[in-house]
């Protein structure tokens, strides 16, 4: 049976999602109202879940009181509202289900869109040897990644098929091809950082790609 919120719990959840809504809207981030965010709230099974995450339609760059919405594990409202969720909330809902994360934050950018291009035939951008791969809690010296990317259906239902089939286990992270990055973490500021070093090695492998061609 699920356990109801409590006033504060939804209210930290909104506040958190919020706050790094406009952090990340001032990095120009949410381009033409795209993206999505969502924290996870209360009791946590893989097969019962809530968590609160960003509305669909709305421009990210501007707080309004009707920005967020409680969903279930299947994406569905909790409560009543005229509020409809993000469009690509069911992707939410497999990574939750898969890697037990607290928050996850989904971005479009102009170098996760390209280097998603050089490497969507591959199936994963390798990123070796930068310092940043440290951020993803990847320690070894001279460290190799393979960050997943899965094509961009526009059936949203098609593309959550993939996501479980597509989580590496030390990568919070995967790229939908020529769309854009979902990082999550165990909190905000966990899947804060874990963006912030996924772009940075983005921006790193295209220019060093154009460098090298």
């Amino acid at each position: 049976m699920r356990t109801e919120l409590t006033l504060e719990q939804k209210q930290q959840a909104y506040t958190e999602l919020s706050d790094i809504k406009a952090n990340l809207a001032a990095r120009g981030w949410f381009p033409g109202t795209s993206g999505n965010l969502s924290v996870r709230v209360g009791e946590f099974t893989p097969e019962q879940f809530t968590f609160a995450v960003t509305a669909s339609g709305k421009d990210k760059s501007v707080r309004s009181p009707e920005d967020f919405l409680l969903v279930n594990e299947k994406g569905t409202a909790v409560e009543a509202t005229k509020l409809k969720p993000s469009a690509e909330t069911l992707i939410h809902c497999e990574i939750y289900k898969h890697t037990g994360a607290g928050a996850i934050l989904h971005v479009h950018t102009m170098f996760n869109n390209l280097v998603s291009e050089l490497y969507g035939e591959q199936g994963f951008i390798p990123v070796q040897g930068v310092e940043l791969i440290k951020a993803l809690n990847i320690w070894e010296e001279d460290a190799r990644i393979e960050i997943p990317v899965l094509p961009n259906y526009a059936d949203i239902p098609r593309i959550a098929e993939l996501v479980p089939g597509a989580i590496a286990a030390r990568i919070p992270g995967i790229v939908l091809r020529n769309h854009g990055i979902y990082a999550w973490g165990a909190n905000v500021f966990e899947a804060k950082r874990h963006l912030e070093a996924f772009e940075f090695l983005f921006e790193y492998v295209y220019r060093w790609h154009l460098l090298t061609k």
